[in-house]
């Protein structure tokens, strides 16, 4: 009884000829070799930066409910922006008096070029939108948009003196590091969070308003038309050219208060007359806190600005 060997297939040839030949190790110091140089010379990064842009589109409707915003607008505006070239997805979020319709482009595409192609083509349109809505807010969003550090200002408790630092103080303090910030080397976009600014407020009297006939929209109308200056044109004295400049800015308290709303029974009434002019800190649109330990060594909760 014989036993034949098995027949070896190209794979079990070429097998028995690296087992047998002495050129196996060169081939594999040579391989490893080039992996070793390939690994030198080609360039790489922890964490590549990888361009995925994408566009916010911001349109105001005011006077339209939520349900009609997405007919008239919302719509007609993912139409005009599907049809733009290497868009990906396109998401909507319709409300009361607004609409923003965001387009996320193809990986790779270049930031400017989105923006741009999103421009054009919104301008090319803008006969498929409504009359009278106002000309859409273009705003380009990138990796370079999320924050990676944080500086988080609050009160210590330790020294006694946190008293004089709330949210309104740690604010006008938040503001100048960010003056100093900006000015450091590669550093993109800086802003705030948590805090109240500095305001001028008119409080309106409702009591003085009747007596002396006024609206509220009288009041507010009066305010924010005063706050306001545009160029006419330019004069020229003496070889001189000096812009002229129509209207003015309210400057303080003062401007504000002195404001002719209306004459009645020949009397000026100006906005002091129907109500309260302060200087305070704005309403708080956002909060940040933090915990710090107390004399008594108990966490206490204390206002912060990020």
């Amino acid at each position: 009884m014989s036993r034949h060997a098995p027949k070896l297939g190209i794979s079990g040839h070429i097998t028995r000829a690296f087992i047998t030949s002495p050129l196996t190790p060169l081939l594999l110091l040579a391989a490893l070799a080039v992996g070793l140089i390939a690994l030198a010379v080609l360039p790489r990064e922890e964490e590549p930066q990888i361009s995925v842009p994408v566009v916010d589109i911001l349109v105001r409707a005011d006077g339209l409910k939520a349900v009609d915003v997405v007919e008239l607008v919302t719509k007609p505006l993912e139409d005009i922006v599907n049809g733009i070239d290497d868009v990906e997805h396109v998401y909507s979020q319709s409300r009361d008096d607004s609409v923003m319709v965001t387009a996320r482009f193809e990986v790779g595409t270049s930031e400017d070029t989105a923006i741009v192609r999103v421009h054009e083509t919104i301008r090319a349109h803008l006969s498929e939108i409504p009359l009278g809505i106002d000309m859409p807010l273009i705003v380009g969003r990138g990796i370079n948009d999320v924050p990676i550090v944080v500086f988080t200002l609050s009160p210590d408790l330790a020294t006694g003196h946190h008293e004089r630092w709330d949210d309104n103080g740690l604010f006008n303090l938040a503001e100048e590091l960010v003056h100093e910030l900006v000015k450091v080397e590669d550093v993109g976009l800086t802003f705030i969070v948590g805090g109240r600014a500095n305001q001028i407020r008119v409080e309106p009297d409702p009591e003085r308003l009747a007596s002396h006939g006024i609206t509220l929209n009288q009041l507010v109308d009066k305010v924010r038309s005063a706050n306001r200056t545009f160029q006419i044109g330019r004069l020229f004295d003496n070889g001189e050219s000096v812009p002229a400049v129509a209207g003015r800015t309210l400057q303080g308290l003062h401007d504000v208060g002195q404001l002719l709303i209306t004459s009645r029974d020949g009397r000026p009434v100006y906005v002091k007359d129907v109500a309260r002019v302060v200087v305070g800190a704005a309403p708080g649109e956002s909060r940040v806190w933090q915990m710090e330990p107390g004399p008594d060594g108990a966490l206490e909760r204390v206002p912060a600005v990020s």
